[in-house]
């Protein structure tokens, strides 16, 4: 089987033009198949406030009432991607702007009301990984906004990690998946007021402990249980690292390594 690399890229990185630059410098340069899923939060988060629109987040997710969908399509779908898509096409990468609903890639479904209504939140029930290795196979780049669809037609907003874990797993199929989540921070930190405090291995068991200890909270839990699902499904290695160490992590290892 090839090789393929699914690259997740969020946080700060997305609003600093040099940061973001560098990084898409450093995806150009992976060796392989490759493919890119993107998020734009904060980006998304600026342009509802201009526009006047509440922006309401429950441990790292995005509450989506209809006005917020508008402009997550509009900032995921339509302005960061494509500015992602012209940056690559510049380093000589053919990168092709998508997202779930796109060829029907990435199926999900509204997201059933229980303790709290996520609005037009949609969990993913299918990835067409065979319409994804077809783009692959010529020799395009995949750039995915977090953006999916369902079956009555409603597009809905999708949380990246989640995202990234899906497309990894069902491209199991046809590869041997590495899965790469790159941020602002150097991994999964023990210390977070500690840059440096970076933790090279995470099982499940750390995980648990740190989570119930408070060392990890917030965003990064859905991120890392994302991780932890994908590698449980068949992903072959998944790193978190820092978006200015995504060749060194490919190539001698940098950040947090996932084990089971």
């Amino acid at each position: 089987m090839d090789n393929l690399t699914v690259v997740k890229i969020g946080g700060n990185v997305i609003d600093d033009p040099a940061a973001l630059k560098r990084f898409l410098a450093a995806f150009a340069g992976l060796p392989g198949a490759k493919l890119l899923i993107h998020g734009g939060g904060k980006v998304a988060t600026q342009m509802a406030e201009k526009l006047g629109i509440q922006t309401t987040m429950v441990e790292g997710r995005r509450i989506t009432d209809q006005p917020m969908l508008d402009v997550v399509t509009m900032v995921y779908g339509g302005l960061v991607n494509k500015q992602i898509v012209a940056k690559l096409q510049a380093l000589e990468v053919n990168a092709i702007g998508m997202t779930g609903a796109d060829a029907g890639t990435v199926l999900a479904r509204k997201r059933p009301v229980k303790d709290i209504d996520y609005g037009m939140v949609g969990d993913i029930e299918e990835v067409d990984s065979g319409q994804i290795q077809f783009f692959l196979r010529q020799a395009l780049t995949p750039v995915f906004a977090p953006i999916t669809y369902s079956l009555a037609g409603d597009l809905l907003n999708t949380n990246a990690d989640t995202m990234a874990s899906a497309i990894a797993v069902d491209m199991c199929r046809h590869n041997t998946v590495t899965l790469i989540y790159c941020f602002e921070k150097k991994g999964v930190l023990s210390d977070p007021s500690d840059e440096n405090s970076v933790i090279n291995v995470l099982t499940p068991e750390q995980y648990a402990e740190n989570k119930a200890a408070g060392t990890i909270n917030k965003g990064m839990i859905p991120k890392l249980d994302n991780a932890f699902k994908a590698l449980d499904s068949g992903v072959s290695k998944v790193i978190i690292c820092h978006a200015d160490e995504l060749a060194m992590a490919v190539q001698q290892g940098a950040g947090t390594t996932l084990k089971k």
